[in-house]
């Protein structure tokens, strides 16, 4: 059984810093179908940075040169350093993974940790 849980989020204010972590249990950590997402109030949700099934690495533009996602694979963890925070980052967060070769379908969600950014 796959789990992913996420932590690490929290209040700050803007210009701050925080790291997220995802344990994944039951699956392996990898640069393979894996990545953040994040959903704010009345918006959809959109992927923050995400490795796809060529294992390429992709940012939003909105958060390019900000945040950097990174593993640890000893620990089997998956993590996002947000840095130089905005208020319009302020929402859930999750980490999600799953997929194959012909592309990811992230079928494997975890439950989220919020982050807030005040001004």
């Amino acid at each position: 059984q796959v789990q992913l849980v996420e932590s690490g989020g929290g209040s700050v204010q803007a210009g701050g810093s925080l790291r997220l972590s995802c344990a994944a249990s039951g699956y392996t950590v990898s640069r393979f179908c894996m990545g953040w997402f994040r959903q704010a109030p009345g918006k959809e949700r959109e992927g923050v940075a995400t490795f796809d099934s060529r294992l390429s690495l992709s940012y939003a533009d909105s958060v390019k040169g900000r945040f950097t996602i990174s593993q640890d694979n000893p620990e089997n963890t998956l993590y996002l350093q947000m840095n130089s925070l905005k208020p319009e980052d302020t929402a859930m967060y999750y980490c999600a993974a799953g997929g194959s070769w012909l592309r990811c379908d992230y079928k494997y969600w975890g439950q989220g940790t919020q982050v807030t950014v005040s001004s």
